[in-house]
């Protein structure tokens, strides 16, 4: 008995603990990264989402989505975006609009940061379905039109949680490799 304890000791003592201090690998268009340890990975909410995370902050949580394949053209996706959110009063969305192009990996893509008040609507393409309007919110979007398939990226939340995580969006973005 004593034994079984020792080696059971021994074994607890040399055996790797579960990596509970890392993020989730995410692998997006043949490219990978992992995420902050505090994003917390979530099964995706429908057949259109990739991939989700739920990101804990002082502001209320955030939600990280990731979509494969959605086309659309970065353009045509970008003005959806921009029509998601209503700027704050005497502001124009141009104001709180910010898009620039980056590289992600090898391949191009296009940048949103937009915050104000956050039009949402579920499912978002149902012309009938209930808005429901959030006020104080901001996006971090990328559209990448990668060699394998076209991907977005969006980071959606209360402007105080979006903010704090913004530096890890950012990092986590360009170590894609």
């Amino acid at each position: 008995m004593r034994r079984v304890a020792w080696l059971t000791g021994l074994l607890l003592f040399v055996a790797p603990l579960p990596a509970a201090d890392k993020g989730t690998v995410v692998e997006v268009d043949g490219l990978r990264s992992e995420s902050p340890k505090a994003w917390k990975e979530e099964a995706p909410a429908n057949k259109m989402r990739y991939a989700q995370f739920k990101i804990p902050g002082t502001g209320g949580d955030a939600e990280l989505v990731i979509f494969k394949g959605l086309g659309g053209g970065a353009n045509a996706n970008v003005e959806r975006w921009k029509k998601q959110f209503v700027p704050p009063e005497g502001k124009k969305i141009d104001d709180v609009f910010k898009v620039e192009k980056i590289k992600f990996g090898p391949s191009e893509a296009v940048s949103v940061d937009i915050s104000g008040t956050y039009v949402f609507k579920n499912p978002p393409f149902d012309p009938n379905a209930k808005e429901e309007r959030k006020a104080d919110y901001r996006m971090l979007a990328i559209y990448i039109d990668g060699k394998n398939d076209v991907w977005q990226i969006k980071l959606t939340g209360p402007a105080k949680t979006v903010e704090a995580q913004k530096k890890a969006f950012d990092d986590w973005i360009k170590n894609f490799k």
